[in-house]
């Protein structure tokens, strides 16, 4: 065959070597971070700058691990706690024993302080520029609440303590629960006018003696004052969830669901609001694995969103997930 002929062979040839050499070298400035969380074993990742957090955009494509289609997603929120005072304690065997079988966040971080901000992120993907603890009645604005009904799915929120019948005041205490003593600032879904102001949608805020595994597709679980660390030692918080968590893990919901088990703020300002732990717990989850990779409530978010194929919030549009944990 003559050289004119072998031309377009040649370029082709030449391309596809080009490509290959690429495809093994670390992304350099200006480029997508993808290749270091497709591969099989994640490796730490270098963060992007980002005015928000450190936090860095995780990959898509086929080649990437995917977040499975959760039936059931709980998240489970404990309080003002950074992670060296959990992770390793001998005050927190159970946690630790839940770490150790199931995946760790090793740099999950908080994005603000006080407590408000990071639970208004977790729901929402933003803190609203809210910087307190005070009550907060919001009149616009989407939640994670919003996508998972449009997605067709249920959502509910397990405050503990709460009075029912769409309680909005700032504090309560006693009731079917017990003794203990629920905050506003801690439940986010009371903060939307979309929901204080709807009885229906409201209903789906109770307290813990209403907590059923299998009544919603999405529950956000919020322990008292005592059981969240927040007033009461780690030990304490500890003992809630041995008694608790059981309760899920032992139901049918628990076998193709997951657990998200997080802090809402360390005591360090690492992030904006500190380093916490943060377990993913599920029967899909690798087991005994560790994630390097840094993360943070809005990453929590997202996994949500793109496990139920749902469009992101706010800030949880720039964040990565936490796909490395699951097989």
């Amino acid at each position: 065959m003559n050289a004119r002929r072998w031309a377009p062979v040649a370029g082709l040839v030449a391309a596809l070597v080009v490509v290959v050499s690429l495809a093994g070298r670390p992304a350099g400035p200006g480029e997508s971070p993808a290749s270091a969380l497709a591969s099989a074993s994640p490796a730490p990742m270098t963060a992007p700058t980002s005015a928000r957090s450190p936090t860095a955009v995780a990959p898509a494509g086929p080649s990437a691990r995917p977040v499975p289609a959760f039936a059931h997603v709980f998240v489970v929120i404990m309080e003002n706690k950074e992670g060296d005072s959990v992770v390793g304690s001998p005050s927190a065997p159970y946690i630790n024993s839940l770490a150790e079988r199931y995946g760790l966040a090793t740099d999950y971080l908080a994005v603000a302080h006080p407590s408000q901000p990071n639970y208004f992120a977790l729901w929402s993907g933003s803190t609203h520029g809210v910087t307190d603890n005070g009550v907060h009645d919001f009149a616009t604005g989407q939640t994670l609440a919003d996508q998972i009904e449009a997605a067709g799915r249920s959502w509910h929120v397990a405050a503990q303590n709460v009075p029912l019948g769409c309680h909005t005041g700032t504090t309560a205490s006693g009731g079917a629960d017990g003794p203990g003593t629920y905050v506003r600032r801690h439940e986010p879904a009371i903060s939307w006018r979309s929901v204080s102001e709807d009885p229906s949608r409201c209903a789906n805020i109770t307290d813990f003696s209403h907590f059923d595994p299998a009544a919603g597709d999405f529950w956000l679980i919020v322990p008292n004052l005592c059981n969240d660390m927040h007033d009461c030692p780690v030990s304490t918080g500890d003992a809630f969830l041995e008694g608790f968590l059981p309760r899920i893990l032992d139901s049918a919901a628990f076998t193709d669901g997951v657990v998200f088990l997080t802090f809402d703020e360390g005591t360090s300002d690492a992030g904006g609001g500190g380093r916490v732990a943060t377990l993913v717990i599920s029967p899909l989850a690798r087991s005994g694995f560790r994630s390097p990779l840094r993360h943070d409530h809005y990453s929590l978010l997202r996994t949500i969103e793109v496990a139920w194929d749902m469009p992101c919030l706010a800030n949880a549009c720039d964040a990565n997930d936490l796909r490395e944990f699951f097989r």
